[in-house]
């Protein structure tokens, strides 16, 4: 594959991944919880997580994501604490809630993406299958 092979192959996975992320932002659309702050809750599901960490996971700034955890902490979705090594640390967990309310989210997106994969064809949905170990790679690099 060519420079210019790859530079179109960009393009265009660039273009269907936001229509992607798009459509996935439907199932949350109207609740009072952002998908950004969705993504956020996501990021805490595997235990506390540093404020510093999780703004440098997102692509934002400090300041960004302290309002962003400080609407979640409002909502009831997560808690502040800190570091067991720096108490100067600050850091953010789920709540019971919030893990519940990501849960019911995961289940509205698959729900939803089910219904838009059962209509395409078998050999469509097998062509995203089997590209899925690639795009997983590709998204942890």
């Amino acid at each position: 594959m060519t420079t210019d092979d790859t530079a179109r192959l960009a393009e265009n996975l660039s273009r269907e991944l936001r229509h992607l992320v798009m459509l996935l932002r439907r199932t949350t659309a109207g609740q009072p919880v952002t998908a950004q702050q969705y993504s956020v809750l996501g990021s805490l599901e595997d235990g506390a997580r540093r404020m510093t960490d999780l703004a440098e996971e997102h692509g934002v700034q400090l300041p960004t994501m302290s309002v962003q955890v400080n609407r979640l902490e409002e909502a009831g979705l997560v808690a502040r604490g800190t570091d067991a090594s720096d108490a100067r640390v600050r850091t953010v967990e789920l709540t019971v809630e919030g893990r519940d309310r990501l849960r019911a989210v995961r289940r509205a997106r698959i729900a939803y993406l089910s219904g838009r994969l059962s209509g395409l064809t078998a050999e469509e949905r097998t062509a995203i299958a089997r590209a899925l170990p690639a795009l997983a790679k590709l998204g942890r690099a």
